[in-house]
């Protein structure tokens, strides 16, 4: 499974969107027509036209410049048609009004196209960001010695504040590594911070004897990034700001087992007949970037894993989604009851999952997802 952005289909949320876009589009209307039938049947001393000032006003909120202006136009006609049917248009009452109307939908519709403009910039730069991390981000090879591995990206949708999760593998000589991550941050500084941890462990899995070795290099590697903790989008930062939760794996060949090092991580899951198992480390790590303020070691600690188990790693984003009523995903009760049929189902079991828990299929946060599953005998 590829680690594209993830969501709901695009033709779909288009479709969506241009339906409740033409429902919205007639209020405004439907508000014109009531007010100017009103109006030019109540009393003399009864003035409904400034009621009309509404209808570009909502019109702003969610349409463009264009739409807005329309309507405006139409509101304007709305309101010459009451003065000439009840007086006339030199009438000082309803001329003030038909100006007043002229300017305020002047107004909505300058600040539509500002409001526009600055949607396109946030589209170009989540575009921008998806494709850095795109670049980033490779997918993972769906067989590495005796694993089969499975992976996905679930994009939220939160303007251009893509975040910086982060995963890959690597064979060595007598087994697989993996990492998983998640950068403090989000937007092009995170997918920049993400490079970072990335490159580090592409460049060191092979290298390093032993997981302790390997994630004190991905350390120094990120305390050694000079543009950890940069001015962002969020406000300014200072270098000892920046900071990335990982977990490392290292999956020997020949048993069943394999050790984790966890770096501020959600602990991994273990399915194993109908039960998800949190692979909880006694002795966790600080994130990487922070160790320098702890005095503490990377110490590995093993779990089982043997042929026909899944390990099931992810990001906070997953386990932070919350429903219509506030409640977090309860992943551990969801990936249990998945029937088992292979990593890639299981991704597509809880991808469906999470976006049917979350308000309208659309999560506050990016989430990443890797399964990995030991398969035959061992050597």
């Amino acid at each position: 499974m590829a680690p594209s952005p993830t969501h709901p289909p695009t033709h779909r949320r288009s479709s969506r969107f241009r339906e409740s876009r033409a429902v919205l589009l007639s209020v405004p209307f439907a508000l014109i027509a009531v007010v100017t039938v009103v109006d030019v049947l109540a009393p003399p001393e009864v003035h409904l036209g400034p009621f009309l000032v509404a209808a570009p006003a909502l019109t702003a909120s969610f349409a463009g410049p264009r739409t807005t202006g329309f309507v405006g136009a139409v509101a304007v006609l709305a309101q010459v048609s009451v003065a000439i049917a009840r007086t006339s248009l030199t009438d000082l009452n309803h001329t003030f009004q038909i100006i007043a109307l002229v300017l305020i939908s002047a107004f909505v519709t300058f600040f539509a196209h500002l409001r526009e403009v600055h949607e396109r910039q946030l589209t170009q730069l989540r575009s921008v960001a998806v494709a850095a991390q795109q670049v980033v981000l490779r997918p993972l090879r769906e067989r590495m010695g005796p694993l089969r591995i499975a992976s996905v990206y679930l994009s939220a949708e939160a303007e251009a504040q893509i975040g910086g999760d982060l995963y890959a593998a690597a064979r060595t000589a007598d087994g697989t590594r993996l990492i998983i991550g998640d950068v403090r941050g989000k937007g092009l500084e995170a997918v920049g911070e993400a490079s970072v941890v990335l490159g580090a462990f592409r460049a060191a899995a092979h290298l390093e004897a032993d997981l302790p070795g390997l994630v004190g290099y991905l350390e120094a590697a990120v305390a050694a990034d000079p543009d950890r903790g940069s001015d962002g989008p969020s406000g300014p930062g200072r270098p000892d700001e920046g900071f990335t939760t990982a977990a490392v794996l290292d999956v020997p060949d020949g048993e069943p087992s394999l050790r984790v090092v966890s770096c501020g991580h959600p602990p991994p899951l273990l399915l194993r007949a109908g039960r998800a198992v949190p692979l909880q480390v006694d002795h966790p790590a600080p994130p990487l970037g922070l160790s320098e303020f702890v005095d503490t070691g990377f110490t590995p600690q093993s779990f089982p894993f043997e042929p026909g188990d899944v390990v099931l790693l992810y990001t906070d984003g997953v386990i932070e989604a919350r429903d219509a009523s506030g409640a977090f995903y309860p992943l551990p009760e969801r990936a249990a009851d998945w029937p088992g049929d292979g990593p890639e189902a299981l991704l597509r079991h809880l991808c469906a999952d999470l976006l049917a828990h979350t308000p309208n299929g659309l999560l506050g946060d990016d989430a990443a997802m890797v399964a990995i599953e030991r398969v035959g005998g061992l050597p």
